[in-house]
Parts: structure tokens; C-alpha cells; sequence
């Protein structure tokens, strides 16, 4: 029987895909690589872009859709067995990675196309994609004595491992703990959407009353509405120490990884992990950076600081707390904004049924961009749930598909993300792959005979991972290392996806996306004026929170000192009391979670959030200017941008978009923070 993993069509079979497939595949194709290397190196006597770049590329473009398979199953089906077979392969792609990059062989091949006079005459994404693999092999070591490079690629390796087992601590501690709570008197407060959740996830165990976990559908309402303060307290705490004792402790996990990093970085002649991270993206120098999130958190900390006093003078004087606490936080701050502004998330819910939400995205990017999103059934899937789309462009032609998985389950990590599965790039035949994208969220599922209601804050997480996946899937670039998102470097990749949220906050544009899930009528023009009115509630508390996390990962790169070893407590410690004005309880541990530096590739580089939205706000000017769906504007977003792929600088990108630099008065005011 051939290896599902390995079958020629493009469409991959993920109900026949098993464990014991995977170290095959992987096996298999890694020898397959290294071979055709081999082989191309031997036997094409000058090699140009044709005969040598554009194979390779097509070698490279199999092993990625290969592992993209095996690595999104881990994330959302995660079985003892599946992990078991993932982690055991990941070094395998590690090294092959490490050896490919550190290849003198191939290296050369490249330098020379780069300093032949056919370099001239190749296009500008081709070119740009021998500059970005050149620099790639500096980065990787090619340069480096062989005993130098053989310590690169163990850390290479060791680091894989290590973040792997720390995404597995934080999904293990996180669904290890749960808690039955048999009267519902118990659960005052919690709204009657969260309580259905609440009593299935019960039921599905067999058990009577409530069961409570602290994947967000069950931990935000119960932190933002539950009048249970004790049980507050408890989930609090449960949530902010994951993964921080015990058999899934990431402490000893955090302090390996940092000083690997800081170690690879010293190998490759940098200072620090810091300035490493920064050879591939926008930003010119770790000063740089330091003073864009210092500039941020100046602006925002005298109004951040009004909003926590305010509210705690709130729960004082109104409710007569005496002490606040951190799980107290969400709790009045819900108050805070109903008695301020009469607008509760959950009266909105029943306004965002995923199906009206999902059908009003579609027409939102239609609208702007002249796109059709058409379902995609009869597909194979990994859970019932999953449904499969297309995107058409206004001659009708198939630019892209996605697979969408809504809903929050047990073996499925946390958070929301868009992974490629495949990307665009003209094959040896000239036919051209058809970039297709994953897109994961951890929404409330459908619950009896009720339709899955988002908030609004889901809402818009989905607009915001949709526009990864335009990013993604929307390209015309066909050289595979500058198509979509590839190439493009991490600060400006979250610039599409910030951009597309600005639509869920437009009268216009809402009419589309929201209609009550039994009555069909649209939102009412009071509630959507209060929501509106409230769209900034705590916005410099919220501009803060995302700078300390920032900050305390920029240093935790920058500042590693190897005698004293990564105290990152006592770093996060500083960071806050320089930066924040909730300052958590001393057991808080969020260190311990924070997959985004230690297990994806936020490492030196979480600033990207607000760099990139800097970018986003001020491209999203131009259309409050120039009107929400003006559909030349839209035009020239969809060609400047999105179509336009890892071809050129971010910032090229934006000035011919902008027909300037961008400013950041755009972000400060969107986020109604005085300048």
C-alpha cells in the first residue's frame, strides 16, 4: 500500500494518514534531497536559474508540503502516538535543513549565478531569491570551520527538540487541568452560551453539572462574568502557572534554549540572538527596536495608567472591594464597560453566528479585493468540522484554498494560526502549484441545536488570520522562496493580517458580517454604536501588555549574559516595572507558556506585532480617506501587497502603496492614545 504521506496528488488524505507513516515519508524523502543535490551538483556542468535553482526548488517545495501535513496534524488531532512519531522526525528535518544551508557546494552554485552577467536578465523575485538563500547560508554557518559547524548543527538539532517538548509541556498542562462543578449557583453570572459548553464538555465525559477547562472558550467568560471569586482565583491561578512544576515544568527548557540561541549567534560572529534575529528583518539594529517599543510605551503608559486607576476606583466605590486582584481584572473590567457604555460581548454574540460571520468575511473581500470564495466539499478532512474553500479571482480563476478549523477540542493546541500547506511556485512543466493554507482557531463549538456564536474579539481573531491567508494564497509570484509570505520578513508579515481587522470594526462592513441567529436581523444601530464607542475601552492597558511581552523578549535576546545564565523571571520582574502598570502576582509564570519565542518563530522578534501594526494602521488611512470599499483602493492594496509576495522590501512595498514612509500618529490614533 503507498504511503499516504507520500501519493503524487496535491490533495493530501488526512483520514488514512497514521503515526507509522510518518518516519517512512520523511526518511525517504530526505534521501530523495540529498541525492538529487548530489546529483545536480555532479552533473550540470553551469548551472543557471532553469537547470539548477528551479529543481532544487521543486525538491525543496515536496518535503515542506510534507512536513506541513505532519506537523498541522500535531497541532490539531495531537495523539501520544502522533507526537511521539512528530518529534522523533523533527530532527531529521532539522539536520537536513542545517546540512543543506551549510553546504559549500550548493552555496557556491548560488554565488556564482549571483556574479554571472545572467544574473541581470532574471526577474526580480529569482533574483531576489538568490540574495535572501545567499544571506540564509551566511546565517547558517557555510562560512564557519568544520568543527564550528558541526556545534551549529547540534544546537540546531537540540533546539527542535527542545521546542517541540515545550509546546507539548504548555497543550499537557493546559488540558490536564479541569475542575466539575455541580451547582450551577456555583457558576452565577457565567452566560447561558458558556454554560451549554460548559455541560456538553461534562456530558461528553460521562459527568453531571459543568466541566471546566482552561482552553479560552471556558477561561475568559468564567474570568469576565463569573461572580464566583473564588473560583476566579482558582482558574486564574491554574492558568498563569502552566507548564511551571512538576513533569511539564518549561523552566529548565527556557533557560536551554535562550543560552543555545545566545551560543548560535556568538558561532555566527553576532553579539547576541538579538542581532541575528534582525539580519532577516526590517528593522536596522536592536537600538532600533528598543526605542520604537520605548516610544510606544511613553506615549501609552500615563493613559494606561488612568484606565487601571479608574477601574479599580470602579470596584471600590461600586462593588466595595477592598483588595484587587488579578482575577479581578476581566471581572470588572466587563462591569466597567457595561455601566460605561452599555454594551456587554455576550448581547453581541448572538449577532455573530460563525456562518453569517463566515459568509460576511467573504463579501468583505470581495468587495475589497474582487475575490469569490466558493466551499470546496467532498474533501478529506481531519475532523468533521473542517470545511475546505476556494478563492476566485474576477476572471474566474483558481488562486487559492484553504481548509478552515474553527473550534476549540481536546488534542488541538491553543490559540489561532495560518500554516501553509503548499505554496505557489511554477513547477519543472510549467504548471504552477496552487498555494493552499491552514487555517486554525479555538472558537465555542456548536452546542446542541444551537449554531456556534462568536464574540466579537473572535470575530475578529478570523479576520485577522484570513488575512494571513490572502497573504498567503493571493501571491502571483511564482518562485517559490518569494511567494506569499515566503521572503517576507517577520515584522512586516503580520502587516496584511492587522490590516484586514480594521474591517470588523466599520458600520459598513459589520452589516455584512453580523445577523441575529434567529431572527436574521441586522445589528441594531444602538448596539453598534456603543460598540463602537467602546472599541478603545482599555486600549493603552491592552498597548501595554503586548509592549512588556515584547520588551521582555527583545532583552531576553539581547542581555543574555552565559555566566549568569537566563533568569528570565527576574528579567520579566524588571521589564514590568519599568513598562507596566498591572504588575501580576509573584506565582504568575507566563513565561512558562509563551509558545510564540520558545516554540514558534517569534524568538528576538514578538515586536513584530506592533512594528508590523504601525504599517497596517496607517495602509488602512488611506482607505478611511479614500472610502472602506473604494475598489480602486482595494486593487491597489491586493497588486502593491498581497500579490506582491517576499520580491522587495517591506517598506518599497508601502511607500509605493502609501506614496510615503509610514508614520505612526495612525496606530496611536486607532488605539485612542494621545499622542
Amino acid at each position: 500500500m503507498t504511503n499516504p504521506l507520500l501519493q503524487s496528488s496535491h490533495a493530501p488524505v488526512f483520514s488514512q494518514m497514521q503515526p507509522e507513516h510518518i518516519m517512512p515519508a520523511i526518511e525517504q524523502s530526505i534521501a530523495k534531497a540529498r541525492a538529487f543535490v548530489a546529483q545536480q551538483l555532479d552533473s550540470i556542468q553551469q548551472p543557471n536559474w532553469d537547470n539548477f535553482i528551479l529543481p532544487l526548488n521543486a525538491v525543496d517545495s515536496d518535503l515542506e508540503r510534507l512536513w506541513s501535513q505532519i506537523s498541522h496534524l500535531n497541532a490539531v488531532v495531537n495523539t501520544p502516538e502522533l507526537r511521539q512519531a512528530h518529534d522523533a522526525a523533527k530532527p531529521l528535518i532539522s539536520d537536513y535543513q542545517t546540512w543543506c544551508n551549510q553546504h559549500s557546494g550548493l552555496y557556491q552554485v548560488y554565488q556564482n549565478i549571483k556574479d554571472s552577467q545572467d544574473f541581470a536578465t532574471l526577474s526580480q523575485g529569482q533574483q531576489k531569491s538568490i540574495d535572501d538563500r545567499l544571506r540564509d547560508f551566511k546565517l547558517a554557518g557555510v562560512a564557519l570551520p568544520e568543527e564550528k559547524k558541526q556545534r551549529y548543527a547540534e544546537i540546531k538539532n537540540r533546539l527542535s527538540t527542545l521546542a517541540a517538548n515545550f509546546a507539548n509541556n504548555v497543550l499537557d498542562a493546559t488540558q490536564h487541568w479541569h475542575k466539575l462543578i455541580e451547582d450551577k449557583a456555583d457558576l452565577s453570572g457565567v452566560p447561558e452560551n458558556t454554560l451549554a459548553l460548559l455541560a456538553q464538555q461534562a456530558q461528553d465525559k460521562g459527568q453531571q453539572g459543568y466541566r471546566l477547562n482552561l482552553d479560552f472558550p471556558c477561561y475568559l467568560p468564567v474570568m469576565s462574568y463569573c461572580d464566583n471569586r473564588a473560583l476566579r482565583e482558582e482558574m486564574y491561578t491554574a492558568f498563569v502557572i502552566r507548564a511551571s512544576s512538576g513533569q511539564w515544568d518549561n523552566s529548565p527548557l527556557i533557560a536551554e534554549i535562550v543560552s543555545l540561541r545566545h551560543e548560535l549567534a556568538q558561532l555566527l560572529g553576532f553579539n547576541n540572538y538579538a542581532e541575528q534575529s534582525l539580519a532577516s528583518k526590517m528593522a536596522e539594529s536592536p537600538t532600533e527596536v528598543m526605542a520604537f517599543l520605548q516610544q510606544l510605551a511613553e506615549q501609552s503608559k500615563p493613559q494606561a495608567a488612568a484606565e487601571l486607576q479608574s477601574l479599580q476606583d470602579y470596584a471600590k466605590t461600586e462593588y466595595q472591594l477592598a483588595e484587587f486582584e488579578a482575577w479581578d481584572m476581566f471581572y470588572y473590567s466587563e462591569k466597567l464597560k457595561q455601566h460605561q457604555y452599555a454594551v456587554d460581548d455576550e448581547q453581541l454574540r448572538p449577532y455573530f453566528p460563525a456562518a453569517q460571520v463566515l459568509n460576511g468575511l467573504f463579501a468583505t473581500v470581495k468587495r475589497l479585493f474582487a475575490i469569490d470564495v466558493k466551499a470546496h466539499d467532498g474533501v478529506d478532512v481531519w475532523h468533521p468540522d473542517v470545511r475546505c474553500f476556494d478563492i476566485f479571482d474576477q476572471e474566474q480563476q483558481l488562486r487559492g484554498r484553504f481548509y478552515l478549523d474553527l473550534y476549540a477540542r481536546e488534542g488541538k493546541r491553543g490559540g489561532a494560526w495560518m500554516a501553509d500547506y503548499q505554496g505557489c511556485y511554477r513547477r519543472l512543466d510549467g504548471s504552477v502549484q496552487l498555494p493552499i493554507a491552514f487555517l486554525s482557531c479555538n472558537f465555542s463549538a456548536p452546542v446542541g441545536d444551537k449554531p456556534a456564536l462568536l464574540t466579537h474579539r473572535e470575530v475578529v481573531t478570523l479576520f485577522h488570520e484570513f488575512g494571513h491567508g490572502l497573504h498567503h494564497m493571493l501571491t502571483l509570484v511564482d518562485e517559490s522562496p518569494v511567494a506569499g509570505i515566503n521572503g517576507v520578513p517577520w515584522d512586516a508579515v503580520e502587516l496584511p493580517s492587522q490590516f484586514l481587522e480594521n474591517w470588523c470594526w466599520e458600520p459598513e462592513a459589520l452589516n455584512l458580517i453580523s445577523a441575529h441567529y434567529q431572527t436574521g436581523e441586522p445589528l441594531p444601530q444602538a448596539m453598534l454604536e456603543k460598540m463602537l464607542a467602546a472599541k478603545n475601552f482599555h486600549s493603552a492597558l491592552q498597548m501595554l501588555r503586548q509592549l512588556e511581552f515584547a520588551v521582555f523578549d527583545f532583552r531576553l535576546h539581547l542581555e543574555f549574559d552565559p555566566e549568569q545564565g537566563a533568569n528570565a523571571q527576574a528579567l520579566l520582574d524588571a521589564v514590568r516595572a519599568q513598562i507596566a502598570v498591572v504588575i501580576p502576582p509573584a506565582f504568575n509564570r507566563f513565561q512558562n507558556s509563551f509558545n510564540h519565542i520558545f516554540s514558534g518563530g517569534y524568538a528576538a522578534g514578538y515586536y513584530s506585532y506592533k512594528w508590523a501594526e504601525v504599517l497596517s494602521a496607517d495602509a488602512f488611512s488611506r482607505f478611511e480617506t479614500e472610502g472602506i470599499f473604494n475598489p480602486q483602493t482595494g486593487q491597489d492594496f491586493l497588486h502593491g501587497i498581497l500579490e506582491q509576495g517576499g520580491t522587495q522590501a517591506p517598506m518599497q512595498l508601502f511607500a509605493g502603496f502609501r506614496g510615503r514612509a509610514p508614520e505612526i500618529t495612525a496606530l496611536l490614533r486607532h488605539n485612542g492614545i494621545a499622542e
